[in-house]
């Protein structure tokens, strides 16, 4: 027997709540705060970030519970109000002076401050695009009757012109980390998106060339990028001391060279909690991977991968079973934000990456990467919650074919 939407028996909230992606994301807070509490252990500061790190996460699993409660189809008509408003931060951040309000920390004037507590606008930006990317395509497809490869080509430019804003008001802030993981964000809904492989193959040939000759010339001829892609001489010098660290070791390559010491000292067991003997500056954020390479060893970090692989594939298998294809493309938008994530930030750490200000998801201590991040759980959440197909009864279905 199957029922319309008005005629759903009612269930319980309890199952209507993603209990395995809760868990999830439950034993990853638990891994962060032990993390946090063990970089503690160095003693390089008063405050305890770990306490503060269970406090973000209590306001962020508040965050996710409220976005919960609303439907996606309510998400979705106020998507671009969000974007909107959001933009305007952005645009407020490059325009307006130096204030208690909107503060330089640590080089970059990237938040806006209200007491204790800071929000960079930057980090939610990457949900509220994935949200704006997801309305677009699901709009265009919906009005498009017949598929061509004109209507896919307008497809493409719709996309490019609802990212192009964000990612250049991000980039005006030299935050080149979060603008890669906007173009992350990107060609994964364009994935997604039902655009024909006659667009999308000649695109990422053309990006991977681009790629693979920028980190050719950076290699061979550093000089050339510095002039014609105007990169900065810090920029240069986390470049640098990514191809060859050890020669910078006491400058840009301190981080990576501590680094890979922990993470190589940590062997396969590691050294336990709280027994960790190489200093390195603020490892509670960026570099939190080298501690539980050093304290936890091989088989920690397998672990820690392996559920973060295991989250990944709930959502992907969640995105393959919803027909509705807003939901779907903001699920693998969101898959896309997280494999980035993690996989710059494990990269960095052990070399195979340049070195970026991307913390590692649900892990790295910090209020505004974390808050987004439990912001898109909430929307992945409410997905899940108001799914219609949920509400069927497998009993009564298999009576009802049998009749």
């Amino acid at each position: 027997m199957n029922y319309s939407s008005r005629q759903q028996p009612k269930r319980n909230w309890l199952r209507k709540v993603d209990w395995i992606l809760v868990l999830v994301i439950s034993l990853l807070a638990l891994t962060s705060v032990i993390l946090i509490s063990s970089a503690m252990g160095g003693g390089q500061y008063s405050a305890n970030f770990s306490i503060r790190q269970i406090i973000y996460y209590i306001f962020g699993a508040i965050i996710a519970l409220l976005i919960m409660i609303i439907s996606p189809k309510k998400i979705k008509s106020n998507t671009y109000i969000l974007y909107s408003i959001f933009c305007i931060l952005l645009i407020g951040l490059l325009i307006l002076p130096e204030t208690s309000i909107t503060p330089i920390i640590n080089g970059a004037k990237s938040w806006y401050s209200f007491g204790p507590i800071s929000i960079q606008p930057s980090e939610f930006m990457k949900i509220i695009l994935i949200l704006a990317l997801a309305k677009t395509i699901s709009k265009h497809n919906q009005f498009t009757f017949n598929k061509s490869f004109q209507s896919d080509l307008m497809l493409f430019f719709k996309i490019i012109g609802v990212s192009i804003i964000p990612m250049a008001l991000i980039l005006l802030q030299n935050d080149l980390g979060t603008t890669l993981v906007l173009c992350a964000i990107i060609a994964g809904v364009m994935l997604v998106s039902g655009i024909t492989w006659r667009i999308l193959a000649p695109l990422f040939i053309v990006a991977f060339v681009s790629g693979s000759s920028i980190i050719l010339a950076i290699i061979y001829k550093p000089s050339l990028i510095e002039s014609l892609l105007g990169i900065k001489m810090y920029q240069m010098g986390r470049i640098n001391s990514w191809l060859d660290p050890y020669s910078y070791s006491s400058g840009d390559g301190y981080h990576l060279t501590e680094s890979l010491k922990a993470i190589g000292s940590g062997q396969l067991l590691g050294k336990g909690y709280n027994h960790g003997e190489v200093y390195i500056p603020e490892n509670h954020t960026d570099f939190i991977f080298s501690v539980i390479g050093e304290e936890m060893g091989f088989i920690g970090s397998v672990l820690l991968i392996l559920l973060f692989l295991f989250l990944i594939f709930h959502l992907i298998r969640l995105a393959s079973k919803i027909d509705n294809q807003f939901n779907k493309v903001f699920i693998i938008g969101y898959v896309s934000l997280i494999v980035f994530h993690v996989l710059q930030n494990i990269g960095m750490t052990v070399q195979l990456l340049p070195i970026t200000g991307i913390p590692l998801p649900f892990i790295s201590y910090g209020g505004s990467s974390l808050w987004s991040l439990m912001t898109g759980i909430g929307v992945v959440l409410s997905i899940y919650y108001h799914e219609p197909q949920r509400y069927q009864i497998p009993a009564l279905s298999k009576k009802s074919n049998t009749i």
